[in-house]
């Protein structure tokens, strides 16, 4: 059970020379963008930095930001002279060998590591020639948690320098309604205030935060080196609907369960205090404070026990008790007298602690048992798996029991493992000065049950993610995800079977319909990243055979979805000459490596091997500095890239190898700009099956986005008119869909549709959309067999406040011949460019024509990922 968060941090990026850091003057940070759009709970978030070299020689640079531990990573790459250079995600064995290469011969290699409660550290680096840009782009996603209440996305922002071009976006789009936005945080102070914008529709949410770059220096914690805070956006969704809200998109359904209008089920809870001698001093004082501000919070109606144990058991009672103000204040006694001594006898005081409950069964109430912890066992049974056997043995599936370790001492993955055995959650309680509030906060989101023993049904579903739970707690939500046999809709039927109170209720959809509204594929990346997480917890119950086919389960999906999971680590390719990196996903049972692990400033061979032996308490076994690096060398099979790469037989006996993987995208689309004059026409090229912002008119309501081809030039494979969140055209080759509400109607042949504002003439090989003065043409193009689509916009909106590739502005440029170099000479200065081709496809019979190629962000008013979206 994490924290109802999504963490965007950017933990600021730093320009490293070898062996000191240079001038601020050196370096700039011309734009740091961070774009997070979340769709039913699932949120995508692209961190965008572009800094340049302003020095007369190369300049190592370093991308450093912080994401949020439940994320995964799913995407990296940097973008330098023209080239993208994309991260690929591979098994951890496989990175391990060249990360352990890496070390071995002295160069930097690269590791996502834990920085804090919940945030995980993400860094690389490139060498950056004089007077040269590197772009770097990161993108992550996480499914919200529902915690009090309400979902958080957190923007922590520490740039290190004020940024002249500092955007961040946060897009909210839920089908159910959006109840209440609220925005917060340490950046919300001062004169950042007025950075913020909030917009909340019905159905959709906008935070924006521009602030300049005197607004940058002043907040709370902000200074003259700029931004250091965070930025709080939170919300919850309507919930009228007791059944909550499902949805379905190509196969796939996501259901998100969380009623609200329910009488609390009384609750039986039994605190199990850790008082050995290491939770001496601030431990021991602030579990106290914790405890007492609990007891305020019970119920009449709750029933209670406190243990506290170290070799030996203190009972307050040693039987459940009601919570009355006279057992309230003689508990508050007992914990006032709590006091740290002796060791650690874990085994007897839970099993203490489940005798209780089990004694005192009462009829129509939930049962909790709840530990703290902050060492491992020392006394008694001391053996792992024999307490873990015998807890589960006692409580027999009848009452969670939630685990809390404290600080970093603790044994995390014992406790992680006992509590899923039964039903619950190991969460960590860090040693700071609120640890007190995060104990507080935990019991706050098991305090009131609403439901026990909760089955969901999904006929005509299958691949189901986790279906029983033992309770519900207000506040919180049950999320399940599967497939839908055969894409049949008709035949999906849900149902929840629970137990609230004394009697038992099934929670149906009445009104039998579902939402379709969904973007392609995004229900299918939530069912692969709860599945992945889900398998990742039960591989941890599991031995033998079990785990190893479960384990490859969770591998073999991470690998298809691009997720940088504990299974997988994500490589960091560069231009040549510079060493790649591998970045893994750590565990939270995993305690962080010392800092100078992963910031080790030495540089040289001898160096390294002395600091990894002292590590490691054992002899280092690493290679020589001449060993042959890998090679790693993409190649098209069939007409498609492939993410198959080898590397040569090295000279310690490695054999080569050969990896295949889901086919990648590296191809290039080729654009042609309109000219002043019309000059002999530029060109750019968009590189990869991204999805292009088109047209956005945000006064109208107007979006139209595309979904590049995989094939090299493959023009569109798809294109989406949204006006609203309850209208819109999808068109492909072979049809056009139309839907208004729930209601989608698909359209294979010629036809001409009025619908609402919109008028659709489709034709055999082109579909004209009309919205007030805006007509747009989609052409459709045939390629090897392959059909194809070409937007061209015939006529613009005549309000302004358009956006997108099909709204540019006609580019005015001259050629500069410098040697036997051409360049082109823009407002935004001069650039190398090369005479090529490209084909046009903005006419109905498309022809070949010269162009002068030219790097996309150049001939762009802004920077190309401007132009890109995470959804269609």
């Amino acid at each position: 059970m994490g924290r109802a968060s999504v963490l965007l941090t950017v933990f600021g990026l730093l320009l490293a020379l070898t062996v000191s850091l240079p001038n601020k003057d050196d370096w700039d940070i011309y734009s740091f963008h961070i774009n997070s759009t979340v769709t039913s709970r699932y949120a995508t978030t692209v961190i965008t930095s572009r800094v340049a070299n302003r020095m007369n020689e190369p300049k190592e640079i370093e991308f450093h930001v912080q994401i949020p531990k439940n994320a995964f990573i799913s995407r990296f790459r940097m973008m330098m002279d023209g080239q993208v250079y994309d991260g690929v995600v591979k098994t951890k064995e496989q990175a391990q060998e060249q990360y352990t290469r890496a070390v071995s011969r002295g160069e930097s290699a690269g590791i996502v590591r834990s920085v804090g409660r919940t945030m995980e550290e993400f860094k690389t680096s490139v060498t950056v020639a004089a007077h040269k840009k590197v772009t770097f782009e990161l993108t992550y996603e996480e499914l919200l948690k529902r915690t009090h209440g309400k979902y958080e996305l957190q923007i922590y922002a520490r740039p290190m320098k004020p940024v002249e071009d500092f955007k961040a976006d946060v897009h909210i789009h839920e089908k159910a309604g959006i109840s209440f936005v609220d925005v917060k945080g340490g950046l919300s102070t001062k004169a950042l205030a007025n950075a913020i914008t909030k917009t909340h529709a019905d159905k959709q949410a906008w935070v924006h935060f521009y602030p300049t770059v005197d607004q940058q220096k002043n907040c709370d914690s902000c200074g003259e080196e700029g931004m250091n805070g965070d930025l709080v956006i939170a919300y919850d969704v309507n919930r009228d609907n007791g059944f909550g809200d499902i949805k379905t998109s190509d196969g796939y359904f996501i259901h998100h369960f969380a009623p609200s209008s329910l009488p609390r089920i009384p609750k039986n809870v039994v605190f199990v205090i850790d008082r050995s001698g290491s939770m001496r001093g601030r431990k021991i004082t602030q579990t106290r404070t914790a405890l007492l501000r609990i007891l305020n919070d019970l119920a009449e109606d709750d029933f209670f026990g406190l243990i506290s144990f170290d070799r030996e058991i203190i009972h307050f009672k040693r039987e459940l008790v009601q919570a009355t103000a006279l057992n309230l204040e003689g508990a508050r006694g007992f914990v006032r007298n709590i006091e740290d001594r002796g060791s650690t006898d874990i085994n007897a005081a839970v099993l203490e602690g489940a005798h209780i409950l089990n004694e005192h069964p009462r009829e129509g109430s939930a049962s909790i048992l709840i530990l703290l912890t902050d060492g491992d066992p020392t006394s008694g049974v001391t053996n792992f798996d024999t307490i873990q056997s015998n807890v589960k043995q006692a409580i027999a599936g009848k009452f969670p029991l939630y685990c809390l370790g404290f600080g970093f001492d603790v044994k995390f993955e014992f406790l992680e493992k006992m509590s899923l055995q039964n039903n619950g959650v190991a969460r960590r309680i860090y040693e700071d000065s609120d640890a007190d509030l995060q104990l507080k906060g935990f019991y706050d989101e098991v305090a009131t049950p609403l439901l026990t023993d909760i089955t969901m049904i999904y006929v005509g579903g299958t691949n189901l993610t986790k279906t029983n739970f033992s309770q519900y707690y207000n506040g919180s939500e049950i999320v399940v995800a599967g497939e839908i046999i055969d894409n049949n809709v008709e035949i999906f039927t849900p149902q929840v079977v629970a137990i609230s109170s004394k009697q038992k209720v099934t929670f149906s959809n009445t009104n039998g319909s579902v939402d379709s509204s969904v973007s392609d594929g995004l229900l299918q990346r939530v069912w692969a990243y709860l599945t992945v997480k889900q398998l990742l917890e039960k591989e941890l119950l599991l031995s033998g055979p079990e785990k190893e086919k479960v384990n490859k389960e969770a591998l073999e999906l991470s690998l298809t979805y691009g997720f940088v999971t504990p299974l997988t680590s994500m490589v960091v390719t560069k231009p040549e000459g510079e060493s790649s990196e591998t970045h893994h996903k750590p565990k939270e049972r995993e305690e962080p490596l010392p800092q100078s692990y992963h910031r080790s400033p030495m540089r040289s061979y001898d160096q390294r091997r002395r600091f990894i032996k002292s590590f490691s308490g054992r002899s280092a076994s690493l290679r020589p500095r001449t060993g042959t690096p890998f090679e790693w060398k993409p190649f098209v099979y069939d007409g498609f890239p492939t993410r198959r790469y080898s590397y040569p037989p090295l000279d310690d006996g490695f054999p080569t190898r050969r990896y295949s993987y889901p086919p990648l995208a590296p191809v290039s689309h080729r654009f042609l700009m309109k000219t002043v004059n019309d000059t002999y026409p530029l060109c750019f090229d968009i590189v990869g099956a991204v999805i292009v912002k088109l047209l956005h008119h945000p006064g109208t309501e107007l979006y139209i986005n595309g979904v590049l081809d995989s094939i090299k030039n493959g023009g569109f494979k798809e294109i989406v008119i949204h006006v609203g969140a309850d209208f819109h055209i999808k068109v492909e080759p072979e049809r056009i869909s139309l839907q208004q509400g729930q209601n989608i109607t698909h359209y294979t042949r010629a036809e001409n549709v009025t619908a609402g504002r919109f008028t659709v003439n489709r034709i055999k090989k082109q579909t004209e959309v009309t919205d007030g003065d805006m007509r747009l043409v989609i052409l459709v193009h045939e390629k090897h067999g392959r059909k194809f689509l070409w937007p061209v916009l015939r006529k613009l909106p005549s309000a302004g406040d358009t956006e997108g590739l099909l709204a540019l502005n006609h580019v005015q440029y001259e050629e500069v011949h410098q040697d036997a170099h051409t360049k082109v000479k823009t407002a935004k200065g001069e650039t190398d460019a090369q005479r090529s081709t490209a084909v046009d496809l903005r006419i109905r019979r498309p022809v070949e024509v010269g162009c002068c190629l030219i790097p996309a962000d150049f001939v762009l008013p802004r920077p190309l990922t401007d132009f890109l979206v995470a959804h269609v």
